[in-house]
Order: structure tokens, then sequence, then C-alpha cells
């Protein structure tokens, strides 16, 4: 089994949800909070984590997690967490239960509301000065929630906020591929292509950090130019594909230390919109091909670089390749599809703009500019 010390301490090979008891000890955990989404909690993957979890240890479960986290889904974990005495949070699921128990282990240790952590707010990020233990456990292969840095929620004022943090990072992850065997063609793609956009935009970032950097290659190389995506679309039981599919996501989440850029400030922006729920993988696979275009030439020989890693010729048209690949993939060709129109850009316009992702695009873009690739996609076409 690899464990890889980078961020935090890695528990990564097929079976290594056996090894709870010892992640939870290194964490200092005795009343955990387990913190997953309503069908995980009637799945055997939960069944699964309760077989291996220590007889010693209290077993204290919320499991209604919404798909796009809440502020109000957030305070009701923490009633349940203060109410129990928990020490900690075990986070299992996708980015949804990896977003609110990060919450969770935040307001355990400080004192609500909780956008004033955020980090569209003055010193939201200096406030956050203490977090409770954090041991995260993914069962998709995309968000790399389980080493990263943020946790985002949709708060009560509305709006979808990032919460960025060095404390948020869990002290133990357990990435066990076989947690991620089955999963569904359309979700397994749809992660999978979250994680490449991690890898994408943490090296397009200009942040300079060439380690975090040659991380993001690294887990584009498995995804895209290995083939491991394709491969495990096509055969949810395909163990290798899935090893290197998970791989790539908690590399992708390495890599986005240096930051992310405008597809994650476009994507954030539609997530918060009204009745829509859209899953972030599948938001992210949509706006790429429009901000790869809208990048070039602004990011110097990064795109030769990338070509590399993908495998592909060198001139190849990116933009061109992850639409052809999202078809392949089965994933929608614009935001129209989401159920996103006209009527909605104004507003994602304006969240855009400020979300802070725009702080790190390689070519920032203006109001104007989000208002065009927005219009694009909305027709289907490209910017």
């Amino acid at each position: 089994m690899a464990v890889l010390n980078y961020l935090t301490t890695t528990y990564f090979d097929h079976g290594a949800l056996a090894g709870i008891g010892r992640a939870l000890a290194r964490a200092g955990m005795r009343r955990p909070l387990v913190v997953s989404g309503p069908s995980l909690a009637r799945g055997p993957i939960l069944a699964a984590l309760k077989a291996v979890w220590p007889a010693e240890l209290p077993w204290v479960l919320f499991s209604e997690v919404p798909a796009n986290p809440t502020e109000d889904a957030v305070m009701d974990a923490l009633r349940l967490y203060q109410a129990e005495d928990c020490d900690g949070v075990v986070c299992l699921g996708g980015g949804s239960p990896m977003d609110l128990g990060k919450a969770v282990a935040l307001l355990a240790r400080l004192p609500p509301p909780l956008t004033q952590y955020a980090m569209t707010e003055p010193q939201g990020r200096a406030r956050i000065r203490e977090v409770a233990p954090i041991v995260a456990i993914p069962t998709t292969a995309g968000t790399g929630s389980e080493v990263s840095v943020a946790t985002v929620i949709i708060c009560r004022d509305g709006r979808k906020h990032s919460f960025v943090s060095e404390l948020l990072v869990p002290r133990v992850a357990i990435c066990d591929p076989d947690l991620t065997l089955g999963l569904p063609p359309g979700l397994t793609a749809a992660t999978g292509m979250d994680a490449v956009t991690h890898c994408i935009e943490a090296v397009l970032s200009p942040v300079v950090n060439p380690p975090a950097e040659a991380v993001g290659l690294d887990g584009l190389e498995r995804a895209i130019g290995q083939g491991h995506l394709l491969r495990a679309v096509a055969d949810g039981q395909d163990r290798e594909a899935r090893w290197h599919m998970m791989m790539a996501s908690t590399e992708g989440a390495m890599a986005f230390v240096k930051g992310l850029g405008a597809v994650h400030a476009m994507s954030h922006a539609v997530a918060r919109l009204d009745g829509l729920s859209p899953h972030h993988g599948t938001l992210n696979a949509v706006i790429l091909p429009a901000v790869l275009r809208f990048n070039e030439g602004h990011v110097g020989a990064k795109y030769d670089r990338l070509r590399r890693a993908m495998g592909l010729a060198p001139g190849a048209d990116l933009a061109a390749f992850f639409e052809a690949l999202n078809r392949q993939l089965g994933l929608p060709g614009s935001l129209t599809a989401m159920g996103v129109g006209p009527q909605h850009l104004d507003e994602l316009v304006a969240h855009s703009v400020i979300d802070g992702n725009t702080s790190t695009a390689p070519r920032r873009p203006s109001a104007d500019d989000y208002r065009g690739l927005f219009a694009a996609l909305l027709d289907g076409a490209s910017a």
C-alpha cells in the first residue's frame, strides 16, 4: 500500500478502508461524527465501513447531506456533533459529504455564522484559526477533497462561498479504489472530468509552484494520456483503471494548492442558481472547452505540456479534444442542456467575477468576458 505524505497522510490502495482504526487513532478521535449522503447510508459502502469500525468507538451518523451542501444542513449536522459530544469528523462519500463535513469541523471549534470565514470576506481566511480533526474517505474519483484546503457551501445569503485554509486539509485520508468499483458510467465520467479539470486549471494557474504543477501533469497523464478515464467509464469493475483515476483525483487536489481558474468560477456561479442542483464535475466538463479557447495564447508553453501529458500531437486543439471527449463520455454539450437560460446571465456574470478562482486564472476574465463565455455555452457553441 502506498502512503503519501504530501499535504497530509494518505493511505492509498485497494482495501485501504481496513485501516480506519489506525487513521482515527492518528487523528486523535475517540467520538467521531460520520458524515455521508443518504444514498450511501443505505448501501454497501457504509456497511463496509461499519464492518471495520473499531468496536470500542461509538457510531454516530449524519446522512442528510444535500447534493449541494447548504449552511442549514451544516448547522443540522453541527447540532448532532455537539449533542453527541463528538471530537472529530469522518467524511465518507463524494464532494458533498466532504464539503459539509469540513464546514462542521470548522464550526465545531469556531463560532457561527459560517460566512465570516469565506474567502470573499475581509480576513475571512485568517479567521480560520482552529478546526476539529477530519478523516476523509472518498467514494468517487473526482473532487480530491480528501487532500484539499477548501470546502464550498451554499450559505444563507444565497451565495456559494468557498472557505480555504490549510487547517481544512484532513489529517488523514483513506483512498480505497475498491469503493469506486461499480459506479455508474455517467457518474464516473462526471467525477473523472472534475479531476481532469482540477489538473488542467492547476497547471495553468500563474502561481509559481513547480512541484504542484508536476503533480497535476501526472494526474492528467493517468486520466487521459493512459486512457484510464475511458476505461473506467467502459468497465466499472476495472480495478486498475479505478486505481489510476482515484490517484488522478487525489493529484488534482494536491495540484490546486496553486489555485484554479475561470472554469471553477463559472461552475460555482451556475451551482448557486435556484432549482437546478447541477453536478459540479459535469459543469466543469461542459465549461472547460470554452475556457481553454479563451486562455489560448496567454499561458506560454503550458498548452504544449498539457498535450504531452495527454499524448496528443503537437499543436492539437485542446478545446476540440475535450468537446469530442465529452460527447464520447455522454456528457452534455452546453449549459442549456443543464437547465441554464439567458435569464440567468446577469446573475452568473456577477458571481463569476467575484469568485476567488478568478484571481488565479491565467487570463483574468472581465464581466464582459464572462458574459461572452456563458452566452456561447448557452448556445451550445464555443467562445
